[in-house]
């Protein structure tokens, strides 16, 4: 009688499954986001909608820019919002001091669950200032020092030299000028942008505290535009900006022999921008023992989103399964913010572009001493104010209290309103 109610009860319980797949709705799932970003998840699509199968995804993307403008326009209007957003992580932390996201780390998400597996200094990139987590990390940026080897041999500078300290970091840039005549890096602003996020203490934001004081004009600040004026004096950068063809140019030549940026640009390196020089470049952690973050994305859910539970179910697949994290990883060099998919095998391996190296270690380490690093809604516009003061430093000569002072102000004047 009993093996009887057990079986009758299972037999309820089968159909009851069966008919809750059969009508379940089809829900069609809007996932907004951005190159590259949007190439993993539309490469773990096929995957998702296999467990899912009442769940189809739709993707909208586009440029860098236009995706995040979109995003914040959609937000204050309500309208054309996605279930998804994707963001990146200059602008993690204006959306997540919006008020627009969903809290994940509370109920029925409950996103503390997961947190314990994830890269902690990620964590705080998209947690607001009262706590709350807004966004799951989906990937890292580990800053990191990539080199041209046989530049740096013509120029009898060695890895050491390169990455003792600042002062030698530029040293070696003036060997490199002097023996090749190619620039060290391509712009000085290089330096300003890895200082003021090497040198942070824990909890600390780049532009603000935690009470959303202004840190630009600190010494932090002035020691970053002190470098990078005495490196543009020295003549070791390009004045090349990021991105742009000449910038690509300089790295395929050699005639910018060393890049500070996240891991993920050996990936870069070797697919697009430098695909036949293979074992000419190698990475190093970066000089002064600095480690930093550089880049990273999120996924969040918008608080007026339409299917929120789907959305979950997405987000949870795309930051928190393994082998999800490691198809990103093949598929874009997206760096896994999952801990668990930084113990692959993949990552002892040798990179042959790397000349052997197996930098996936180096970035693995240099992921974990990244502090715990707060974020600002006004960051972005911060960022701005900044770069345009240290313009004025390198192009005009100007004074670098002065700018700076000036700078604070600005910000100050352009983030009254919270």
């Amino acid at each position: 009688m009993i093996i009887f109610k057990k079986k009758a009860i299972f037999t309820a319980l089968c159909a009851s499954l069966v008919t809750s797949m059969a009508t379940a709705e089809q829900v069609e799932l809007t996932i907004a986001s951005f190159p590259n970003f949007n190439k993993a998840a539309e490469a773990a699509a096929p995957l998702f909608e296999k467990q899912y199968p009442n769940i189809k995804l739709k993707f909208v993307n586009m440029a860098y820019s236009d995706h995040h403008n979109a995003m914040t326009t959609a937000m204050a209007t309500g309208a054309n919002l996605p279930d998804v957003m994707g963001v990146e992580a200059n602008f993690i932390g204006r959306f997540a001091e919006s008020g627009g996201l969903e809290q994940l780390n509370a109920a029925p998400y409950n996103a503390g669950e997961f947190t314990q597996k994830i890269v902690p200094f990620t964590l705080g990139q998209a947690t607001d200032s009262d706590g709350a987590l807004r966004a799951m990390p989906a990937d890292i940026g580990p800053g990191a020092l990539f080199y041209r080897k046989d530049v740096l041999e013509i120029a009898g500078v060695t890895e050491e030299e390169l990455i003792k300290d600042w002062d030698s970091f530029i040293q070696a840039g003036v060997k490199v000028k002097a023996k090749t005549g190619n620039y060290l890096i391509a712009n000085a602003t290089d330096i300003k942008n890895i200082y003021i996020r090497s040198e942070l203490k824990e909890g600390e934001g780049i532009y603000f505290d935690k009470e959303h004081n202004i840190l630009v004009n600190t010494p932090r600040f002035k020691e970053a535009f002190r470098l990078s004026k005495v490196a543009r004096d020295a003549g070791i950068d390009g004045k090349i900006s990021p991105w742009t063809n000449e910038w690509t140019e300089g790295l395929k030549r050699g005639t910018i022999s060393v890049q500070m940026m996240g891991a993920w640009l050996g990936g870069h390196l070797q697919d697009w921008i430098a695909p036949d020089d293979a074992g000419k470049w190698r990475s190093a952690d970066l000089p002064n023992g600095s480690f930093a973050s550089w880049g990273g994305s999120f996924f969040a859910i918008p608080a007026k989103a339409e299917h929120k539970a789907e959305a979950w179910e997405f987000i949870k697949f795309m930051s928190t399964n393994k082998e999800v994290q490691l198809l990103a990883f093949k598929e874009i060099n997206a760096f896994p913010s999952l801990i668990e998919a930084q113990t692959c095998p993949m990552f002892d391996e040798e990179i042959a572009y790397l000349g052997g190296q197996k930098a996936r270690l180096q970035w693995k380490k240099a992921a974990l001493k990244i502090p715990f690093v707060a974020m600002d809604r006004y960051d972005e516009v911060a960022r701005q104010i900044v770069d345009d003061a240290l313009e004025q430093v390198l192009e005009h000569d100007a004074d670098i209290d002065k700018v700076l002072a000036d700078a604070e102000k600005q910000i100050k004047r352009r983030a009254r309103r919270r």
